[in-house]
């Protein structure tokens, strides 16, 4: 299962306003339940980050330590993922590490993986 990106405005919004969050260190994540038939995400990276640099670094280790947890997901979600200061100066173990507490966390994944 191949996850879609959000990128209209109304979509973050959306998931900034109605979603369940948890943050980490590394990682803000907002999840919701979604009808369509994918799961979707979207990144979020601010200047506060650093420079274009460290934000596309951010946005590259998030994206892989999605992938590796995406075929654990249970059901099709919407997230959006924030990054954090240390996101780009962390491995991407450590982010993957977050991601699936969060995930077990907001149900999105089963606790026995």
């Amino acid at each position: 299962m191949k996850s879609q990106t959000l990128k209209e405005n109304k979509d973050f919004r959306r998931l900034y306003h109605r979603a369940d969050s948890i943050a980490s260190k590394t990682l803000v994540t907002y999840a919701k339940k979604n009808r369509e038939k994918t799961t979707r995400i979207g990144i979020t990276t601010s200047k506060k980050i650093g420079n274009a640099v460290q934000r596309n670094r951010s946005r590259r280790v998030i994206r892989a330590a999605f992938s590796e947890l995406e075929p654990k997901i249970v059901g099709n979600w919407d997230f959006v993922f924030v990054a954090r200061g240390l996101t780009s100066k962390v491995k991407m173990q450590s982010v993957l590490k977050d991601m699936e507490n969060h995930f077990k966390a907001l149900g999105v994944i089963d606790e026995k993986d």
